[in-house]
């Protein structure tokens, strides 16, 4: 009996994060009893799995987050060059952006702390630093900076690409090919 209501709960916290995932996505911000139709449960059960908005929507992001990084993980880093294998990085970030944007632009708006902005794109970073690192030690890429510094100004770079692209003063076509020119100049790739 027990492990039956334990796997009840865990499908209705899957239910409700999944109809929060494409809810926030989708535009206006829904209400708790919006998302909580949507997922088939009441708003008590809601509140049962997360204590607040703001829980849900960190419970959110880290949904989000898991499947950003199974899908960077898919990404061969270690195949090709490293210039081949950033841009893979670059355009499977690409898509995960372009999939889950709004989401994105709603949790850049709430404050952080730098520490904790630096633990959200952490598994980012090791990734860059990874790829970075290596076109150093091949020599595609300058070595006179840091691998960490420059995944640092990587992200830097591609959240300014994201912000003109969100305010429409490029395409997101445009802002992707001025991110690719961008970091290839920054890294002095060869």
């Amino acid at each position: 009996m027990t492990r039956n209501m334990r796997a009840d709960a865990q499908r209705s916290r899957d239910s409700i994060l999944d109809a929060a995932v494409e809810l926030l996505n989708a535009g206006p911000d829904p209400s708790l009893d919006t998302i909580a139709a949507a997922a088939g449960v009441t708003r008590q059960t809601v509140y049962a799995h997360f204590r607040s908005r703001e829980a849900l929507l960190a419970a959110v992001l880290d949904r989000v987050t898991d499947e950003a990084m199974a899908a960077l993980d898919a990404v061969d880093l270690d195949a090709g060059t490293a210039t081949e294998a950033l841009l893979r990085l670059l355009d499977t970030s690409a898509r995960i952006t372009a999939r889950h944007g709004v989401l994105f632009q709603r949790a850049n708006a709430v404050p952080v702390t730098p520490r904790e902005d630096q633990e959200r794109h952490e598994p980012v970073t090791a990734r860059l630093v990874r790829v970075i690192s290596r076109g150093q030690r091949a020599g595609e890429f300058d070595a006179e900076l840091s691998a960490a510094w420059l995944a640092t100004l990587t992200i830097r770079i591609g959240h300014a690409a994201a912000e003109e692209a969100d305010a429409g003063r490029m395409s997101h076509a445009e802002a992707d090919a001025a991110l690719r020119t961008s970091l290839l100049r920054l890294l002095g790739a060869r």
